[in-house]
């Protein structure tokens, strides 16, 4: 087992470092991102400017900022009931409540232990690789207390900052239960994401987006979480798949997803929360987040054309169920990219994720031998890898994005490879013990006599179908 999990990772990273390099004359890239540090005290405009020093500048919150970023943070929550009927509908009917049962109890459980330390050590202190400690318990958090946004004289409540990110957080510790959905058990379920939330989650977002993070430091551009959601996701999930063994019967008996409608229902959902994802990410009601929903609409649209496009070529036929995985892969390589790239950037990069997707699931999830039952890995860490690195390239200004006019793209793919690679490697250390502390403690896999009878009747007493 753990050959074939090291034979993936290498693969996996395969995929990061393979990727052509483009080079152009500038010399190095700007960071995109921006130190999402606590600001709690507005300049006084008041005050005399000192001589030669320009005048102060106040600090404002925008009521319009305010409301979108509320109606952001509730699309993501919409994310939810997407997240949830998507997987539902793809598996067997007999284990579809237990599916939605661990897709909300996981994000709810995520959300709470945000507010606890959750917060605090993504984006208190100024560490390289954690946060501190200083906002445990949402300790000095007020109604007073403000958060940065992109404009130095913007700011944001904090509390609304604080919990715009918390649906980040648990949205993204739910994603991984359709790698190991219909056989592992409820408590190790829970067991794994407290911990995995706490060791990988926290660390990579710090890294990426906290005040003094490591990977901000270098410059790694990934605008709404092309590495920090879904790599590190994707990469749990592919270890839990290894870890918990096949589905009794893969490979012999029909899985077929059981609802495609709902399916369908999911992925809707899904699509129409994400702008809330990644235009929320702009924290400003901006022309920022007006690039970012173009882009989020544009690339996910190129993917189901280019995924409908390669199973009419490769299987003959086209399935709804080929376009709405495509939808999801064009959203999740959009992602990292949605800020940064132009319009046109982004139909390249969806039409490209789609295509690669489809690869994934439909060939590389043979090589590498692993039952990803809701092929997580494949759209969203394959999808986000192809994500993270073609922002590197389509971020360039010559190609019509946001970058500055010495963006440099070979030094850039660089740091975008070390942001993946980062990811990878960390995601799936801490997965592994994750899921052996949940082993030992409870046991990961359910029984076969339970798996074969379905686990919303066994292991929460319900049935979604009543004949």
């Amino acid at each position: 087992m753990f050959k074939k999990l090291l034979i993936s990772l290498a693969l996996v990273a395969g995929i990061g470092l393979g990727a052509p390099v483009f080079a152009e004359d500038a010399p190095a890239a700007p960071a995109a991102a921006v130190e999402m540090a606590v600001d709690a005290a507005a300049t006084d405009a008041t005050a005399p400017a000192a001589d030669g020093a320009a005048p102060a500048v106040e600090a404002t919150v925008n009521k319009g900022d305010v409301a979108w970023m509320i109606v952001a943070t509730l699309l993501v929550v919409m994310m939810v009931p997407g997240l949830a009927l998507f997987y539902g509908g793809l598996v067997r009917a007999k284990n579809m409540l237990s599916v939605l049962m661990q897709v909300l109890v996981v994000f709810s459980l995520v959300v709470v232990l945000w507010a606890v330390y959750g917060y605090s050590l993504a984006f208190g202190g100024e560490g390289l690789f954690i946060g501190g400690f200083d906002k445990l318990f949402m300790s000095g958090v007020t109604l007073e207390t403000l958060a940065d946004t992109f404009t130095p004289e913007s700011k944001l409540p904090e509390l609304l900052f604080a919990a715009f990110q918390a649906t980040f957080a648990g949205l993204t510790t739910a994603l991984i239960v359709g790698s190991y959905a219909e056989r592992m058990k409820f408590s190790a379920v829970i067991i794994f994401s407290v911990l995995w939330f706490t060791l990988a989650y926290l660390p990579i977002a710090h890294m990426v987006w906290g005040g003094g993070g490591y990977l901000l430091g270098k410059g790694a551009l990934d605008f709404a979480g092309g590495t920090v959601v879904h790599i590190n996701a994707g990469i749990a999930g592919l270890v839990g798949a290894y870890m918990l063994g096949k589905r009794i019967g893969y490979g012999r008996e029909s899985m077929a997803p059981h609802s495609l409608p709902l399916m369908m229902l999911g992925a809707a959902m899904l699509w129409v929360g994400w702008f809330g994802f990644n235009a929320g990410s702009n924290l400003e009601a901006t022309a920022g987040a007006a690039l970012a929903v173009i882009n989020t609409l544009l690339a996910t649209a190129a993917a189901v054309v280019s995924w409908s496009l390669g199973e009419g070529v490769s299987r003959g036929k086209a399935s709804m169920l080929g376009a709405a995985s495509g939808a999801i892969a064009g959203l999740v390589a959009i992602t990292p990219a949605c800020g940064t790239v132009g319009p046109i950037g982004a139909i390249v990069i969806g039409f490209i994720a789609g295509l690669i997707c489809l690869w994934s699931v439909s060939k590389l999830k043979k090589i590498i031998g692993a039952d990803d039952s809701l092929d997580v890995f494949g759209v969203h860490g394959v999808g986000g890898i192809v994500g993270a690195l073609l922002t590197g390239v389509f971020s360039a200004p010559g190609l019509g994005g946001t970058g500055a006019a010495d963006f440099d793209i070979a030094h850039q793919l660089v740091v975008q490879a070390e942001g993946v690679i980062i990811t990878i490697v960390w995601s799936a250390v801490v997965a592994v013990i994750a899921y052996k502390v949940a082993d030992l403690a409870v046991g990961l896999r359910v029984k076969e006599e339970e798996e074969r009878e379905g686990l919303d009747t066994t292991y929460h007493g319900e049935s979604a179908y009543h004949s």
